[in-house]
């Protein structure tokens, strides 16, 4: 594949205890409901949150949860990290856990262990993670991309060619070229040297903590061949010689779209950070009909499980099911802690974690609970 440069709470009355208790949990969870839960994109108190990792000082007293879920609610001390941003599996069944500044910690079935920068990982806050045909490791970070060979950790910047340190989205594709988005723009990496793919400047959007005119925000090659890259424009698609745009013009729900996929039927899928989540089938697009807020519906990432069903988070409504039937929404009455999951992942014996705010989580077919340092697994 070729890749040119493309420019483009009554006195005297007695009341029981228990009728407190329910008075209690009704004011709370109805005062909960408007909450607004962050997820900034902003690093810059990364350092902060990386302090200790294995006794985090973050502490957290603002939610509080409904009867029969309030074990389910995540202890600061011993949560995984305070936000659990990208999950996947190795070849070996090792699960990693891309943190927002604890850098990455991996579960070997036995323990949880932990890398950030005084064990030589690259940075602190962990946004994409791939495997490549030779079982290497490939971590997007907020300093640049790092590789682990099962051994050591070897971290390339723009020292090295990378168009820009701070990473947002990566993938391998069918040859083994690490595609690589980050704030200023794409990097291709081959192994041995780093080749800029320059898509069209558009507006940078000032709502969000982190922008620019050239921030990707996902990539995704198609089972054609095809890559496809989620910005604040839109979806830019290349085939490999030229570069074509699908916008609000063409009927996508939103041109701020943050994570892109493609389903076991070939529709393409796009998660967008103001206008909720919509396919395309080649010629129409169908929206969702999710939750909706006045600021935007801000929909983090995409994921299709082993059954075809298609899984996504909504910030303040929790998880979304969809089957092509119906459509489920999944939050605290279902045990789940956080309104701000952002990522999904399903594991070979089938299970499916999430993470997002208030660290990681797992969903058992019936409910979701939390995972802390120390489990349950």
């Amino acid at each position: 594949m070729s890749h040119p440069r493309i420019t483009i709470a009554k006195r005297g009355i007695q009341i029981s205890s228990s009728i407190y208790l329910i008075l209690f949990i009704f004011i709370i969870s109805c005062n909960s409901q408007n909450k607004k839960y962050n997820t900034s994109e902003n690093t810059s108190n990364l350092k902060e949150s990386i302090s200790d990792t294995s006794d985090s000082k973050t502490t957290n007293t603002n939610y509080t949860y409904q009867f029969p879920y309030v074990d389910s609610i995540p202890n600061p001390a011993i949560q995984i990290s305070q936000f659990v941003r990208r999950i996947f599996q190795d070849d070996n069944e090792n699960l990693w856990f891309g943190t927002n500044g604890d850098g990455v910690a991996r579960y070997n079935g036995e323990q949880l262990e932990y890398f950030s920068i005084n064990q030589g990982f690259g940075g602190l806050a962990v946004r994409g993670i791939v495997q490549d045909k030779d079982g290497n490791l490939w971590f997007g970070t907020n300093s640049g991309l790092t590789k682990y060979n099962g051994e050591s950790f070897t971290n390339y910047t723009d020292k090295n060619g990378l168009v820009n340190n701070d990473i947002w989205s990566m993938t391998i594709d069918n040859v083994g070229i690490i595609w690589i988005g980050t704030l200023q723009g794409i990097s291709l990496f081959d192994g041995e040297k780093f080749t800029p793919f320059i898509l069209p400047e558009f507006k940078p959007d000032n709502n969000r903590g982190v922008t620019s005119s050239k921030i990707v925000h996902s990539i995704m090659q198609d089972r054609k061949g095809n890559m496809w890259f989620g910005t604040n424009a839109g979806a830019f698609i290349y085939d490999g010689k030229s570069l074509t745009n699908l916008s609000e013009k063409d009927g996508l729900c939103n041109n701020a779209v943050n994570d892109i996929l493609e389903d076991k039927t070939g529709n393409i899928w796009f998660a967008t950070h103001y206008k909720g989540v919509c396919y395309w089938d080649g010629k129409t697009f169908t929206t969702l009909a999710t939750k909706e807020r006045e600021s935007g519906t801000e929909v983090w990432s995409l994921y299709e499980d082993t059954t075809g069903q298609i899984w996504f988070p909504i910030e303040n409504f929790g998880v979304y099911r969809y089957n092509s039937t119906s459509l489920t929404n999944f939050d605290e009455k279902d045990g789940l802690a956080s309104g701000a999951i952002q990522d999904i992942y399903e594991d070979s014996q089938g299970n499916l974690w999430l993470g997002g705010y208030m660290g990681l989580f797992r969903y058992n077919g019936d409910s979701f609970y939390s995972v802390s340092k120390n489990g349950p697994w």
